[in-house]
């Protein structure tokens, strides 16, 4: 270990959470992100030299038309990157929208480093090599893709240092534990993860693709199903106020192009998003209609100014979570800390951490604390915790980064530059568990 101090008050180091739905970027010792980037990247076609000032070329922060105009668009050049809503947000011809994860791990590497590049010069707007880096990762991350992004921050960044942490370990730091079942349910997938004094028993981890994506799918079929209007808010110029369950009156957006198919799909799923935020809420007892139909009806208005009432079917959208006898929320909890030691099992029961941004559904904590309680042993004492507010349950890990970045007996553990030149990629295993 080079005797530099990394962390600290002067240096700041960096905290990345990559996810499904957005990447997570900020300084260590902030309680929150400086900013959330969608985990989505637009490409299109470059026109040449007739830039809108707006628009970033190949990663370079601002308008840099004067570069540009002067010389042919070599291969490299000729795509242009959209990073971040406000780019994504825009209709712009022949865009194409394309993730890089794929089940909680970086898969396209291109992608992802356009979207690092955009988050140094725009976010963080200093070097990267001042700066040491933590990155979150997702507790089945293959070993392969661990050495690629410890060589690419070395490499490519320059950082001088770098760390890996399982991205449940950092939830459970974030709500004061160390040893804890951390059920975390983000878009793709809900996962219980078992950790242990800050390590992940990763033969005990559960994972069922039910996440916020599956809500935005239950929710689409009904919606189609009622013949509702899902056209994005970016792309009406005005609409008109009309009484409940009449047709939308809307002037759309004068647009010459088509939006491409991957836009279209990627704006109506934000719409799909709000909706679901807003009304979908998960009963606490398993799904009756008599009992859901009591509960008095939400009113929601859509982007096209369309707006009704919603009454039981959001109870029953939400249930999918939880009904299913080997994929429900409540079910791969106990059997994740079924797989457990005897001896540990009292310890994380007793400490069952709630993460993720899908586990925001109203009503989702309750539920699953009941549905735990049923299958917990009774000579075992339940505790759930679930933090109240939306950015610690959505930003969880990244938070957890955070704390664990700035404690200073942690300094000791980054691995520095100086040790990836001497002894390459293949430690990452020994160093970051």
């Amino acid at each position: 270990m080079s005797g530099m101090l990394y962390g600290g008050d002067e240096i700041g180091a960096l905290v990345f959470d990559p996810g499904h739905h957005s990447l997570r970027v900020g300084y260590a010792q902030e309680d929150t992100p400086k900013a959330e980037i969608p985990a989505i990247v637009g490409v299109a076609p470059d026109g040449g030299p007739k830039l809108e000032p707006e628009v970033k070329v190949e990663g370079s922060g601002g308008s840099s038309s004067s570069i540009n105009a002067s010389q042919p668009p070599t291969s490299a050049a000729a795509w242009k990157y959209y990073i971040d809503t406000t780019f994504l947000h825009t209709p712009r011809q022949n865009m194409e929208l394309h993730p890089y994860m794929k089940d909680g791990m970086i898969e396209n590497w291109d992608f992802f480093e356009k979207v690092i590049d955009y988050s140094y010069a725009k976010i963080i707007q200093s070097e990267s090599e001042y700066h040491p880096v933590l990155f979150s990762e997702s507790p089945w991350n293959q070993r392969p893709k661990r050495e690629k992004l410890m060589e690419i921050m070395f490499e490519k960044y320059k950082v001088p240092a770098f760390f890996l942490v399982k991205n449940a370990a950092l939830a459970a730091f974030a709500n004061g534990r160390s040893t804890a079942l951390v059920i975390d349910s983000g878009a793709t997938h809900t996962s219980a993860v078992p950790v242990l004094d800050g390590y992940v028993i990763s033969n005990a981890v559960v994972k069922s693709p039910l996440g916020g994506d599956y809500l935005v799918l239950r929710a689409r079929e009904l919606l189609e199903a009622q013949g509702i209007d899902l056209t994005p808010a970016s792309m009406i110029a005005s609409k008109e106020v009309v009484r409940d369950k009449d047709k939308a009156k809307y002037v759309k957006k004068p647009i010459s192009f088509a939006p491409t198919n991957s836009w279209m799909a990627y704006m109506s799923k934000r719409t799909i998003q709000d909706f679901q935020q807003t009304v979908l809420q998960v009963s606490e007892t398993p799904y009756e209609e008599r009992v859901a139909s009591a509960v008095p009806a939400v009113h929601y208005e859509f982007p096209t100014g369309y707006h009704q009432d919603f009454s039981s079917e959001r109870f029953r959208l939400a249930e999918g979570l939880f009904d299913h006898a080997m994929l429900g929320a409540g079910y791969i909890a106990s059997t994740s800390a079924g797989m457990c030691d005897v001896d540990v099992r009292p310890a994380l029961y007793s400490s069952v951490v709630l993460t993720g941004g899908n586990s925001l559904v109203q009503g989702f904590s309750d539920r699953l604390s009941r549905d735990l309680s049923l299958r917990t042993p009774g000579s075992m004492r339940l505790k759930m915790i679930a933090a109240n507010g939306t950015v610690e349950r959505r930003f969880g890990a990244w938070v957890g980064g955070s704390i664990l970045a700035s404690i200073g007996t942690f300094q000791q553990m980054w691995v520095s530059m100086q040790e990836y030149q001497e002894s390459g990629k293949v430690q990452i295993d020994r160093k970051c568990p």
